[in-house]
């Protein structure tokens, strides 16, 4: 397992710089640039902006500081953050730079804020996909080719095509103006989270609830359940102790895929339903050529969706023996 470990966390780093080096240099060729508005600037006002945050140096140069810890400035200054004080180190040293839109803040600081909001977020959409997941997957094998069967693989199929900002609207006009017991939007309380949070997860819910059915059906026709069945053993006893865990096995390795899924869909629901968790600040930020901003959000998103995939792997091992780990 340490090696395993020790080849992920290479592949960790070597990954990590391809998309903060793709990331970097792509959103520098967008037209336009974080200080543009409807005003425009005195020139030498706008020159000295752009000196103060380096942005008039070379772009190999910028990456260069932005990586650091380096000093690259020939007057031996440096990068400051929000509040004039803090020193931007690069990204090496955890320090993301200071927001060009949000002043009075570091990139550090506004992540730390919303981080917490779009997890709680996150986690409760899916909280949702799996007991909906779960619950239809396996009813849908207890009860094969019956009416419930059909039913539960239809509604799967409905929830894989359709994606979550039509179920938003479809929860909003239903919950909010037909029969109004949650609140359409913001962020404050757990009622505020619960929409959002079906409309992120139902999508995840529809694709779960096929795989524990298939590896279920696979598992109920092998030959120790079978035996089982014909030591006598109870039919719930035979699905607790023996079928379940072997068809939970696709919906553990689907987890990681389903986790990136939440982060990135995560940035059209809190739109719709006006959370300020990561997601927003990260919409903003492209709208707003805050390229510290995005960066940081882009970073912080490979750096869980990788981490989470590692956890995914090591948790597939413990369900199932027979699968060993390897360093490719």
């Amino acid at each position: 397992m340490i090696r395993f470990l020790l080849h992920r966390l290479l592949w960790f780093g070597l990954t990590l710089f391809c998309v903060v080096s793709v990331s970097f240099f792509l959103m520098r060729s967008v037209p336009g640039g974080p200080f543009d508005g409807e005003r425009s600037l005195n020139p030498a006002i706008e020159r000295n902006i752009q000196a103060r945050y380096h942005l008039d140096w070379p772009e190999w140069k910028q990456f260069l500081q932005y990586i650091g810890p380096l000093n690259l400035a020939e007057d031996g200054a440096k990068i400051t953050g929000g509040d004039g004080s803090d020193t931007f180190g690069g990204v090496l040293t955890g320090d993301f730079g200071p927001s060009f839109k949000y002043r009075d803040f570091s990139v550090n600081d506004i992540i730390g804020q919303s981080l917490p909001i779009s997890v709680s977020l996150g986690a409760i959409a899916l909280l949702w996909a799996l007991i909906l997941g779960l619950t239809a997957g396996i009813a849908s094998a207890l009860y094969r080719n019956t009416k419930t069967d059909v039913a539960l693989r239809l509604a799967a199929t409905t929830g894989i095509a359709l994606p979550n900002f039509v179920i938003a609207g479809f929860l909003v006009i239903l919950f909010v103006f037909l029969i109004p017991i949650l609140p359409v939007a913001g962020y404050g309380t757990p009622q505020h989270l619960l929409l959002p949070g079906f409309a992120l997860g139902a999508p995840f819910a529809a694709y779960i609830a096929r795989l524990p059915r298939t590896g279920m059906l696979e598992v109920l026709s092998q030959d120790h359940i079978r035996t089982a069945h014909a030591k006598g053993l109870p039919p719930k006893l035979v699905l607790l102790r023996h079928a379940i865990k072997g068809g939970l096995l696709p919906v553990v390795s689907y987890l990681g895929p389903a986790t990136a899924g939440i982060l990135t869909g995560s940035l059209v629901i809190e739109r719709i339903f006006a959370i300020p968790g990561t997601g927003s600040h990260f919409v903003n930020s492209a709208l707003n050529r805050d390229y510290t901003l995005s960066m940081g959000v882009t970073i912080l998103y490979t750096v869980l969706v990788y981490g989470l995939n590692t956890v995914v792997d090591l948790a597939y091992t413990f369900l199932d023996p027979r699968i060993k780990l390897e360093d490719s």
